[in-house]
């Protein structure tokens, strides 16, 4: 027998440990006694873990079943996915600690109040949660968890002992429960018996959008401190509830590689606002029980090599900005039940196995470092008060006079975590901007969470490294596009700011026999707007600014005639007044179409407005990312059906029912005829809006005459560079996620409802356009000196600036609005969010003027 085949039996071996090794015996080789009367997870699914991909819906039967049979553990339902899935905790400990589980919450919450003199009961257990799959095709974690709690709960010994008295655990079981049903389903129905091993295989390649995402196609590892979603949302709820010692992030990567723990590589922000004794001393105290249990059953791994924390959202940073010690594992994926890799066949149970046995170092690790753990997190939130003292800013003046939504969003997003903010008490002149009492708010440096309000408003130019895992900017002041400054003196603190004040009140709308109008300044305008034209009442937008009866209103104003509508005035009031409750916008009525001053209201300087029909295209190649942002933008806070077309069905597909197609990111494979036909089809007077890298695809395939911005070659010299940094120097040339300003032409209906000229935008590809050899066509442009936040090489920042970031090309009757960038970036970017609405709402009224 030669190596391979020996290494394949071996492979085959492990995929059935149930049969040829038994379950026990492979998974705890070291436990002898288990608790009778609990259900091991084989004996409660009927197969062997690693034999099959649990349905989340078993999962969760488990985890209840283990509730119900033993006092040890409780279950404890967050919330729901948007596919109606159950988002869950199951609580394991002694059953005296979870007797007494109230009054030890109580205690962590006092513990993490800076300064308060607070010290830990002795008694008091450490707190750790175990959180798994948050990416749905890497299901190995979610196995693990079960085999997990059925240790933590059946076991019997006195490790187990130890570990039930010492420590609540939070199992976590399934964070993206949508995604992970895709790929168990898919893994399932395309399992060999016996399994195939072949990585081309179709069990190992999974069909677009794949399931790594949840049901929008979002990658809810990224969410926790954006919290779009409400795998998010109830996970973040809870956390501020217990705010756990140690929290646990479990994922895969390649089949080729090992396994990844902590510590990472250096984290990359030049003043990193995490303590350095969390990246370096605890991370290095836990890796020594990672290694230990590795060793121990003979599996490789790394550290210290890849990955980094320095992006806060993620799960294996976020609760490290909470005095907690967040830890990543990455496990070399299967895909599937078995496959070839250089490492030799990697099997599913495998890759269960090494996750389990580092859940059960992680308490290990906690519960012999009970006391340091307890140490440091008082101390974390003690020097968040010492920090802030230091720190010349004393406090952060935010708001938006005319869009009272998108501030409360992001009130909402501050006070989801726990951030401290209050009405200003005066009006705020401060750094050239003018923040009025009543639309402006104040967030104190002084606080428990100093950390975080420093993630929200600070912005950085310096780093000591060049290549980030993720983003290197995340401000979100500047990504809801609010005004703010930091102010250096005090202030008057007006009323604090809860959940439950946190609210928009609207006057009554008086009724009208004339005219409604409503005011696109507001991020809902264009849900209201759908909503009516759904209802089929007729509307116009403003081209010019005017005044009626004593009030002034800007270009972008939307008019609802109540006059030669298919519907009477009565319905036409109804629906005026859904509209407004839907998100709370005002609506004001008027009497009367003569302006005192601009143009009067039956102007031909007001445009009718059509109803987008829209189709977006899908598929391999196109980033499923971006498309799952427009499809959430448009499902759940515009309340437009969108057409999801797989490219490969375009050419079957009649146009005649659309008037707006969307393209994102993506390598397309359409031909010439697909390319033929979407001209014909915009010249016919219809849009094509295009994002980032569809947006370059549409100038290289001369379906719009405009230009990219390149870079100049010096083809008379080739520098050599070393081979071993080569990663890192190319890393450092991508433009991976960063923060710039863009100035807008307000007067053109693509920049309607805006009222400052420049405008943060999120940048994360190197598609640069040229500014349009029109004059009218460049609708936002990078400004001269665009840097606000994040790292850029001096090359890309020179080719950023003045290059243009929205275009309108014309072709026939009809126009291709192209974005440079993403404007609906992770679901966050509110405050590039209207300039795509836009596009959808208003575009169809946009001509390129000779």
């Amino acid at each position: 027998m030669n190596k391979f085949a020996f290494l394949l039996l071996l492979g085959c071996l492990l995929w059935v440990p149930s049969d040829l090794l038994g379950q026990n015996d492979y998974f705890f080789p070291k436990i002898n006694s288990f608790d009778e009367k609990v259900p091991s997870p084989e004996d409660f699914l009927g197969y062997a873990i690693g034999e099959q991909h649990t349905r989340h819906d078993r999962l969760v039967s488990y985890m209840q079943e283990l509730a119900r049979v033993s006092e040890r553990a409780q279950y404890l339902q967050l919330g729901m996915t948007y596919e109606y899935r159950p988002l869950l905790m199951l609580i394991i400990s002694d059953p005296g600690n979870l007797a007494r589980l109230e009054d030890i919450q109580k205690d962590q919450l006092k513990a993490v109040i800076p300064n308060n003199g607070f010290t830990y009961p002795t008694s008091n257990p450490i707190l750790v949660n175990l959180g798994y799959n948050v990416h749905g095709n890497e299901p190995s974690s979610s196995e693990a968890a079960m085999l997990t709690a059925y240790y933590l709960v059946a076991g019997e010994g006195a490790e187990a002992d130890k570990f039930r008295k010492e420590a609540v655990v939070f199992i976590d079981p399934v964070i993206n429960p949508d995604g992970r049903d895709r790929h168990s389903n898919w893994a399932n129905s395309y399992k060999g018996m016996p399994p195939v091993s072949d990585p081309a295989d179709r069990e190992h390649n999974e069909a677009w959008p794949r399931g790594r995402t949840n049901h929008f196609w979002f990658d809810l590892n990224r969410d926790w401190i954006l919290l779009v979603h409400p795998e998010s949302k109830s996970k973040l709820k809870w956390f501020h509830q217990w705010y756990p010692h140690v929290v646990t992030d479990f994922h895969e990567m390649g089949t080729n590689s090992t396994y990844f723990f902590e510590p990472m590589k250096p984290i990359g922000s030049k003043d990193p606002i995490m303590p350095e004794e969390n990246y370096t001393t605890l991370n290095e105290l836990f890796a020594t029980y990672f290694s230990k249990a590795m060793n121990e059953i003979g599996s490789l791994y790394f550290s210290k090599e890849r990955f980094d924390g320095t992006y806060p959202g993620y799960g294996s940073s976020y609760p490290d900005l909470q005095g907690g010690l967040a830890l990543l594992f990455e496990q070399a994926s299967s895909r599937g039940h078995l496959q070839e890799s250089s490492n030799g066949p990697i099997s599913f149970a495998f890759t269960i196995r090494n996750h389990l046995v580092n859940s059960l170092a992680t308490v290990r690790a906690a519960v012999e470092n009970k006391s340091q753990l307890y140490d440091y997190q008082k101390r974390f939130f003690n020097s968040a008060i010492s920090r802030a003292k230091a720190d010349p800013v004393k406090a952060y003046v935010f708001g938006d006079a005319y869009d009272q939504n998108r501030n409360r969003a992001f009130l909402d997003l501050l006070l989801r975590h726990k951030i401290e903010v209050f009405e200003v008490g005066n009006d705020v002149n401060q750094g050239g901007k003018s923040f009025k009492k009543g639309s402006a708010w104040m967030v104190p440096t002084s606080q428990a969470q100093y950390r975080l309000v420093q993630t929200m408003f600070e912005t950085y130019a310096e780093y000591r490294d060049s290549v980030f895992y993720d983003a290197s900017a995340w401000s979100l002041a500047n990504a809801y596009g609010l005004a703010y400054v930091g102010v250096k003196g005090n202030l008057a603190k007006g009323n604090a700011v809860s959940m439950e004040n946190n609210k928009i009140v609207v006057e009554r709308i008086a009724r009208s026999e004339y005219m409604y109008l409503m005011d696109w300044s507001d991020y809902y305008a264009p849900d209201a707007l759908n909503f009516l034209q759904g209802k089929g009442i007729r509307t116009k937008v403003a081209y010019r600014g005017f005044t009626v009866e004593g009030n002034t209103w800007p270009a972008g104003t939307i008019q609802i005639p109540v006059a030669n509508q298919k519907l009477s005035a009565d319905m036409i009031y109804g629906h005026i007044m859904e509209a407004s409750s839907r998100h709370n916008i005002s609506f004001t009525p008027v009497n009367t179409g003569y302006a005192e001053a601009g143009v009067d209201l039956g102007s031909p300087w007001f445009q009718n407005l059509k109803a987008p029909k829209t189709l977006m295209l899908l598929g391999n190649g196109i980033s499923s990312y971006e498309a799952g942002e427009v499809w959430h933008l448009l499902d759940t806070r515009v309340g437009l059906p969108v057409t999801k077309v797989e490219q490969d069905r375009f050419s079957r597909i009649s146009l005649n029912r659309y008037n707006t197609m969307i393209l994102v990111s993506g390598n397309y494979s359409l031909d010439s005829n697909a390319i033929a036909k979407i001209s014909q089809w915009v010249a016919a007077g219809n849009t094509l809006i295009t994002t980032r890298t569809a947006s370059d695809w549409a100038i290289k395939k001369k379906l719009v005459k405009e230009q990219l911005v390149k870079a100049p070659k010096d083809t008379a010299k080739v520098e050599r560079k070393p081979f071993a940094l080569a990663q890192e120097i190319r890393g450092a040339d991508q433009v991976g996620g960063t923060i710039f300003e863009v100035q807008m032409d307000l007067t053109h209906p693509l920049a309607f409802g805006y009222h400052s000229e420049k405008l943060p935008v999120y940048r994360n590809s190197k598609v640069f356009l040229a500014p349009s050899k029109s004059p009218y066509s460049t609708v936002a442009q990078y400004t001269a000196d665009p840097h606000i936040d994040g790292y850029v090489s001096d090359k890309n920042l020179k080719l950023i600036a003045n290059s243009a970031a929205v275009l309108v090309s014309s072709i026939g009757r009809g126009r291709v609005i192209m974005f440079s960038d993403n404007p609906n970036f992770r679901g966050t970017w509110y405050g590039t969010n209207k300039l795509f609405l836009n596009a959808l709402f208003l575009g169809n009224t946009v001509s390129v003027p000779n």
